[in-house]
């Protein structure tokens, strides 16, 4: 799969999102926040994934505009957090991100978790969102697959993406193959596992490739089509990040890494929102 930092995937609409993306949760807002987002679009990443819950999509949108790059260059993603769900609520909502972040539109905005009783309406709104043009592509974020079954029973627009905790110790194939079929675009949040790199398979693979072993994880979830949004303030993680292009993983040790699966989240169980 010959791939580079400028490759993209296609959603349902048409819009074309980049495979790779800066993650900027738990950044702090101000300069950290300017000075991340400022490394990854000097590096050539094209897209930045922030949430209200963040509290830094002022950043985010002040080191976009300083750049001097086009917006309409760059993929800018937000959400809607669960204190915020419910139709007015997200309308509210998206008009707080959008003054934030300083812009006229966003290019995907997401329901951050599937809070129960909430997440329908929230979608009806956000696809409201959609068909006034406030958004450019629409979708979920830690959806399982009950969850986007239950939700396009009711949706008018099919969620184009599905923003989830993906890696090598989480596997999860059947919500992969699921969204495969159904044309939602899985999206990674924590793909190098909060930096719990140090797994004998992925050293090994490291050293076999010339390569370190985040670049052996970020490389593994491209070669799946699974966008991924590695997380970083240093200017020289973010440009390591983004070199994963000059190599590519065997099909035999794709499946190697396959074979870690542990279940095993970091972040919380999307069927225990209870925040």
């Amino acid at each position: 799969m010959a791939l580079s930092i400028g490759s993209t995937v296609e959603l349902l609409n048409g819009v074309l999102m980049p495979r790779l993306g800066l993650g900027v949760w738990r950044t702090p807002e101000g300069e950290q926040t300017e000075e991340a987002v400022t490394a990854a679009l000097n590096a050539g990443y094209r897209s930045i994934d922030t949430a209200s819950l963040y509290e830094n999509e002022g950043g985010v949108g002040r080191a976009i505009r300083e750049s001097g790059i086009a917006r309409e260059e760059i993929f800018v993603t937000t959400k809607v957090w669960n204190n915020e769900q419910g139709y007015d609520n997200t309308l509210n909502a998206f008009r707080n991100s959008l003054e934030r972040l300083q812009m006229d539109y966003v290019d995907l905005y997401l329901v951050h978790w599937p809070v129960a009783g909430k997440y329908l309406e929230t979608y009806k709104a956000i696809e409201h969102l959609y068909e006034q043009g406030k958004v450019r592509a629409i979708g979920v974020s830690n959806f399982l697959i009950h969850h986007l079954e239950d939700l396009m029973g009711s949706c008018r627009i099919k969620p184009m993406v599905n923003q989830v905790e993906f890696h090598p110790l989480l596997t999860s194939k059947k919500l992969l193959m699921f969204c495969r079929k159904e044309g939602i675009q899985l999206e990674s949040w924590r793909p190098l596992m909060q930096g719990r790199l140090d797994i004998p398979l992925i050293r090994e693979l490291a050293s076999k490739y010339g390569k370190t072993p985040a670049q052996i994880v970020l490389r593994w979830h491209l070669q799946q089509g699974v966008v991924t949004i590695p997380k970083s303030v240093r200017k020289e993680r973010i440009e390591e990040n983004a070199d994963l292009y000059d190599f590519e993983l065997a099909p035999e040790d794709i499946v190697r890494i396959d074979g870690l699966n542990e279940d095993r989240r970091f972040g919380a169980d999307p069927d225990r929102v209870d925040f």
